[in-house]
């Protein structure tokens, strides 16, 4: 240590009271980097601190000088509003803390200020801060206050609170600023608890304990206590204690509100500022127990590291995301859960709808294919080619949905959450096994809604290509583009990229429809369509109702149909316009490409490889959209549902066993009334119980 004497030395041959503002705060982190170190030995930094001290106590004149330098540093920068709200959101909104934080990653902070939260960033800025904070020994933290940072009013015992019977003396700086700190915080808390978004949502029995009405009482009970007998008196020690017990029916207050979310509709924004009540209150915590710590040096430190720790988890963007966005992809899940739920057939009679109603999506399909080809004939411009394009597909899509039929890949990315809300209870016997049926009914209803899609689809371009060649003597495409289609659509070109492409898009249209329901519903437009004056007065009573149920009914897969239409148009003209070469390949729509390709060049074409190698090309893409969409939706309701890594494995070898015992039952639909197959041992429910986390 004795190399780092003259770094020293001449970091306090600087100090200077009178120096401006920026050239005071940058010796302060130029004094507290030297503390660091090499930032990885907490050791060295304690006894860089030693040295310090000693540095100071042996030249009683450097004492005064710092001591000057301290009274000017909290003459221009108060404290307490740091302390108060040091990590916590400016307007308590989760776009502006958003925004506020990749403000602070893109932008520099400058020394040159008086808020101190903005300096706390500068002068404190690793994680290592903390280590070696919560590394200062007590007896090193009581020497550094009292030559450090005395105080001339400080009370003449620390160690033992004031007897009821003598008057409390007269609170110092550093109590005076916590008490400041404290007042903010209360004020902020209180302001949420009033906060109307948050206030209506609260269970009848927290409105009516009035709560945080009571909350500026119970806090003023306590300065009063403290300003009458002092901070560490028996009397401020129990009004703290009953602040705490009123903080703790005001956090519960809050958390009814959860309840209403879950009922109708998650708001990010109101997530969010729940969160931060909940960390308001705990500085609260923190706050009080440094105001009434005996130990106020190691109290102090500790509540510093604590900062740290807070500046670390305010500067993650993802962390914000993750913790505001949770229960909305939860809700979200849910609702797609109740969407999937009838695509998934678990018996003959089921299996046979499926592929009905599939047959029925597949007619539609082979209309919209013809659709397509005739906009290519308008020669619009690549964004309305894809804006047309892409409305073509969502009225197909809507209709389809109208008519109850189905479109095999707009399924999994809704039939995932389904099966996965069946682990909500997974330490229950018998859930994995469950899960595993599940499973295999889904795998039946996707191959029998890619069947029935296929069944129909393609006599019907067939057909109306014919039709168009008796009525006008041209089939649907010429031959130029037939052959296009064809090599577009070859399983050794990138097919199988471009169908991984439309699985993503499958997914984020059911992320769409899940947010826009779950909007829907929490700003209740089906109770307003059904009785607000100017709906009911345009409609009718009894149309409005009926309207108001049928959105409520469809709003998810409207949302869903309209989305998914637009993105496979639009979005590979966006990608086009930044380079990425990206289409769609969609399984149901190429298949009636193929056909129409065939109809303009004849039989003789399926004798040719360009061919048999598209059609190895849409063998392939049906899997792949899929895969990747339900991949993804399988993923979010993993998530969502909180299934810990064990349970997955579990999961996994569950999925194995049943396909080694039964791989039939993952094509052939069981005779009603049917029990499920036996499973083997190691599908896992024979397995210890894992809770979730």
């Amino acid at each position: 240590m004795t190399s780092a004497r003259p770094e020293l030395s001449d970091l306090l041959a600087r100090l200077d009271p009178d120096a401006a503002l920026a050239q005071r705060h940058l010796w302060l982190m130029e004094l507290l980097s030297w503390v660091r170190g090499h930032g990885h030995d907490t050791a060295a930094s304690v006894a860089r601190v030693q040295l310090l001290l000693d540095a100071a106590t042996a030249r009683p004149e450097l004492v005064g000088q710092w001591q000057a330098w301290w009274r000017v540093f909290r003459r221009d920068v108060d404290i307490a509003p740091m302390l108060a709200d040091f990590g916590f959101a400016p307007r308590t909104a989760f776009l502006s803390e958003l925004g506020h934080r990749i403000r602070r990653k893109l932008l520099p902070g400058t020394p040159e200020t008086t808020d101190l939260a903005e300096l706390f960033g500068l002068l404190l800025p690793t994680d290592f801060d903390r280590q070696w904070l919560l590394a200062l020994p007590p007896a090193l933290l009581e020497r550094a206050q009292a030559v450090l940072f005395p105080d001339p009013t400080e009370p003449a015992t620390l160690h033992a609170p004031e007897p009821a019977t003598l008057h409390a003396p007269e609170p110092d700086g550093w109590e005076r600023t916590l008490m400041d700190a404290l007042t903010f915080c209360v004020g902020q808390v209180s302001a949420t608890g009033f906060a109307a978004e948050v206030r209506v949502r609260m269970s009848a029995e927290a409105r009516q304990a009035r709560t945080f009405h009571l909350l500026p009482t119970q806090f003023e009970a306590l300065k009063h206590t403290v300003a009458a007998h002092g901070a560490l008196s028996t009397q401020a020690l129990q009004a703290a204690t009953q602040l705490r017990h009123h903080l703790d029916e005001c956090r519960s207050a809050a958390h009814s509100v959860y309840a209403h979310l879950d009922e109708h509709g998650i708001s990010v924004g109101i997530v969010f500022r729940l969160q931060q009540l909940r960390h308001r209150i705990q500085r609260i915590d923190d706050l009080l127990l440094c105001l009434q710590s005996p130990h106020r040096a190691q109290a102090a430190a500790h509540l510093l590291a604590k900062l740290v720790q807070v500046r670390q988890d305010s500067q993650s963007l993802r962390a914000l995301v993750a913790s505001s966005t949770h229960l909305t992809a939860a809700k979200v899940a849910e609702r797609s859960a109740e969407s999937g739920e009838h695509y998934i057939t678990r018996n003959r009679t089921e299996y046979l709808a499926m592929l009905k109603h599939a047959a029925g999506g597949g007619a539609v399909i082979g209309f919209t294919t013809w659709g397509k080809f005739l906009l290519y004939g308008l020669a619009l411009s690549p964004f309305w080619m894809g804006f047309a394009a892409g409305m073509n597909y969502a009225l197909s899509f809507v209709l389809v949905q109208l008519l109850h039929w189905t479109v095999a890949t707009k399924q999994p990315a809704v039939t995932a959450p389904a099966m996965v809300a069946k682990l909500k209870d997974i330490r229950t016997p018998g859930a994995v096994r469950g899960f595993v049926d599940e499973v295999a009914n889904l795998f039946r209803s996707q191959v029998a809604a890619i069947l029935g899609n296929l069944a129909l689809v393609v006599p019907v371009v067939l057909l109306l290509s014919q039709a168009l060649v008796w009525l006008t003597g041209q089939p649907m495409i010429d031959t130029d583009k037939a052959h296009h289609v064809l090599h577009d659509l070859n399983v050794l070109g990138p097919t199988a990229l471009f169908a991984a492409f439309t699985g993503v898009l499958l997914f984020a249209s059911s992320i769409v429809a899940g947010w826009f329901e779950n909007w829907f519903v929490l700003h209740r437009l089906d109770s307003a369509l059904a009785h607000n004056p100017a709906f009911t007065r345009w409609l009718g009573s009894e149309r409005a109702q009926r309207w108001a149920l049928f959105l409520r009914a469809n709003v998810s897969g409207f949302a869903a149909n309209i989305s998914l239409g637009l993105m496979l148009g639009v979005v590979p003209v966006v990608m086009a316009f930044f380079g990425l070469g990206l289409e769609v390949r969609h399984v149901t729509l190429s298949a009636g490409q193929v056909a129409a390709a065939v109809a303009a060049l004849g039989t003789d074409s399926l004798r040719s490889s360009d061919f048999w190698l598209a059609v190895a090309g849409v063998v392939l893409v049906g899997p792949i959209n899929l895969g990747v969409s339900f991949y993804l939706a399988f993923r979010l309701a993993l998530k969502a549902q909180a299934i810990s890594d064990v349970n997955r494995q579990r999961i996994a070898a569950a999925i194995r066993g049943r396909i080694r015992h039964a791989p039939l039952s993952f094509l052939r639909p069981p005779p009603e009334g049917a029990t499920p197959p036996s499973d083997a041992p190691d599908e896992g429910d024979e397995a210890p119980t894992v809770p979730r986390q």
